[in-house]
Formats: C-alpha cells, structure tokens, sequence
C-alpha cells in the first residue's frame, strides 16, 4: 500500500528545545509573519510535541518536521529528519 502525500500536510524547520521525555521532541518554529496595516515584520514563535521514534535528534538540533495523524494527547507531527 503506498503513502500518497497530499499538498496540504504541513512540515516545518525548527529547533529541538526538549528531549526529556521518551520518543518525545518539543520542537520550536519561528516564522516571520506580517503585520496587515502597518507593515511591520514580525517572529511568531510556536511549540510543536513531536513523535521522534528512534531517539535520534538531541537539544539544540535543528530537526524537519511532518503533520501527521494524532499519536498521543498533544503529538501530531513526526520527525522526518535531523538537519
């Protein structure tokens, strides 16, 4: 049975903040969003628990991350890879 990626699965670059709990990342991603009237760039920061089956990525790595099916209570992405 094949995987059929669609366009809309979302995958992020962000950075390792928390290997502390088993198969479990928290992972930060900065974008640069702008503001609509005054035109003001600006970094919107967000936490993503991520599923890292093998344990492979460690603090501090800047990590590719996936949307994926939920796994747990908080973990819907999972670790493609460790840049």
């Amino acid at each position: 049975m094949a995987i059929l990626w669609s366009k809309n699965i979302k995958e992020f670059v962000g950075e390792v903040i928390s290997d502390k709990t088993s198969q479990t990342r928290i992972v930060l991603v900065k974008t640069v969003q702008m503001h609509p009237l005054y035109k003001k760039r600006f970094i919107v920061k967000k936490k993503y628990y991520v599923h890292d089956e093998a344990n492979k990525s460690k603090l501090g790595d800047t990590v590719r991350i996936r949307e994926s099916k939920p796994i747990s209570k908080l973990k819907r992405w999972t670790l493609i890879a460790v840049q």
